[in-house]
């Protein structure tokens, strides 16, 4: 059943305000009539209780912050998937090779396939979301990601473990760019702001629990089988978690379902306040908007070649995408207990001091979490990137230290590591927020999915090519010559090129990515010139972007 009365009056009330600069098209509903907005959830009261609607899509928990707090909680599992493999596997590579006979190519072929899957699960998240919905796109993800655990912890052969490597690989990037999404779709908007870095956190957490759990079986019978299979613990958690989950509102209504959108708003927000019931009402406006303006635009993704705005947005969010992956965290992580049996660590130790690296990313993701809307991304970005750059300059330098004084080369390889992972703990956050908030609206699915599978390629290359790039390299020269190097460029890159988004609305962002580059670099550069004279000055509140906050 459809809801016609009142329509017309409420998309007229918004298209009115659509008109007043003040507003500037943010759709947030606030002069609405209360009156109107009543009349029309009465409507939807009374088609709801002639209504049948789904089992899951009806549960309940008590108040609605409760419901959205657990439904955050299984959701965001997600992210400890993605990071409990890169750990699992790190420890695995110690003892898998001699069990399944592989030389140092199938190695490294195993590890990167995982990425290499991962990049067809992104390529397929546009269109799985559209067919069966957020929600069941993330139960996909979690069959296939169990799938994958299965078949590596009972691998026999390097065909089965090739095998399961792709599958799991593949649960990861629908996950991976499903779950923001979902969350973003069913949380109040005063949540959202941070959720993308609390996505990071928890692939941060996920690797701290691989390395735990690495540790835990280091002395086990089987001990690569246990570390790997352990995984299926997590995922058949989210699995379960999931099933019982609704179908995100939006999602629901852009398919045409308003009343079983409304069921799930009122378990998972509620329509007791005025703010919520607004909300609902204009995602209702916009949802039908954005399906007129998808028929009017026959293949919309065109735009990011032949509209300068769109065009910028992808180039600079990949751009940080690429950045996040060849300064070579993904290398060091899945061949970190390696690294750390190469500078004099036994094996067993090496699993256990995996542990150091693990944790210095988790705490680092923290002051982004905190920090990033008070001190800005431009700000972040180009004050991480030295940092995790020093970091690879003492990796980098410790392996010049002769073995004879092995305390002295693992305490540089570990300081470096610290140093390392805890600023680029905080930098990752940003390749995850800058995709998600850069992107016009009615493009943000494409870009996210074109994000998404350049993250995991440029981690596929990465992982693939790290024993190859080591032995042309050396291991000094991969990590202060190319991953150092490219942080370098990337540094020069965002003095440059990188538009400052705090504090800004997304109709604002559009604006900032309207300018011409000749126009945005200008303003770069006399931002910077201004940041030096405040720092050499001690002005350090208004250096870095804190004077209006003081």
């Amino acid at each position: 059943m459809e809801i016609t009365e009142n329509t017309a009056v409420i998309s007229s009330e918004i298209d009115e305000q659509k008109k007043e600069p003040l507003f500037r098209g943010s759709l947030d509903g606030h002069e609405l009539s209360e009156e109107l907005l009543n009349d029309e959830l009465e409507k939807l009261e009374v088609q709801l209780s002639e209504s049948k609607v789904s089992f899951f899509n009806s549960i309940t928990l008590g108040s609605p912050q409760i419901f959205t707090w657990v439904l955050v909680a299984f959701a965001s599992m997600g992210g400890l998937l993605s990071g409990l493999d890169q750990s699992l596997i790190s420890g695995a590579n110690l003892y898998m090779p001699a069990d399944l006979h592989l030389d140092s190519g199938q190695v490294s072929l195993v590890d990167s396939l995982m990425p290499l899957g991962a990049v067809l699960g992104a390529l397929i998240l546009s269109p799985t979301n559209e067919l069966l919905g957020r929600k069941l796109s993330i139960i996909v993800a979690c069959l296939l990601y169990t799938l994958g655990a299965g078949l590596e912890a009972g691998a026999h052969s390097v065909g089965m473990m090739y095998a399961a490597r792709f599958i799991l690989g593949m649960g990861l990037g629908l996950e991976g760019g499903t779950v923001p999404v979902y969350v973003a779709e069913c949380v109040a908007r005063k949540f959202r702001g941070n959720l993308v870095s609390l996505y990071q956190f928890n692939i941060a957490l996920g690797e701290v629990f691989g390395y735990v759990v690495a540790a835990i079986f280091v002395n086990v019978s089987g001990t690569w089988r246990w570390m790997l299979g352990s995984s299926l613990l997590f995922s058949t958690v989210l699995l379960i978690g999931m099933i019982f989950m609704p179908e995100s509102p939006r999602y629901l209504m852009h398919k045409g379902r308003e009343v079983e959108s409304y069921s799930v708003w009122k378990r998972i927000r509620g329509v007791s306040d005025i703010d919520a019931k607004r909300e609902f009402i204009v995602m209702r406006h916009l949802v039908e908007q954005e399906q007129e303006e998808k028929k009017r635009l026959r293949y919309p993704y065109l735009d990011f070649i032949r509209v300068p705005r769109c065009r910028r947005a992808i180039v600079f969010a990949n751009i940080m995408v690429f950045l996040g992956q060849f300064t070579g965290v993904n290398a060091i992580m899945y061949y970190m207990s390696v690294l750390m049996s190469e500078v004099g660590f036994s094996a067993k130790k090496s699993v256990f001091m995996s542990l150091v690296g693990g944790g210095s990313l988790l705490l680092g993701t923290i002051p982004a979490i905190l920090w990033m809307d008070r001190f800005g991304r431009r700000v972040a970005a180009i004050t991480l990137l030295p940092g995790f750059f020093i970091g690879l300059l003492i990796i980098g330098f410790g392996y010049f230290i002769p073995l004879s004084n092995v305390h002295a080369a693992e305490a540089v390889y570990i300081a470096g590591l610290i140093i390392y992972m805890w600023f680029f703990g905080s930098y990752a956050c940003l390749t995850w927020v800058l995709p998600s908030e850069v992107y016009p609206t009615y493009l943000r699915s494409y870009g996210m999915t074109s994000s998404d599978a350049t993250l995991f390629l440029c981690a596929f290359i990465v992982t693939y090519n790290f024993t190859r790039m080591q032995n042309a390299m050396t291991k000094t020269g991969l990590a202060v010559g190319f991953y150092g190097g490219i942080a370098v460029l990337g540094w020069i890159y965002q003095l440059l090129f990188m538009p400052e988004t705090k504090n800004k609305t997304l109709e604002e962002i559009d604006l900032v990515f309207s300018k011409p580059t000749k126009e945005l670099v200008k303003e770069n550069w006399q931002s910077a010139k201004e940041t030096v004279s405040d720092l050499f000055h001690l002005r350090w509140k208004r250096a870095f972007g804190l004077e209006q906050n003081s």
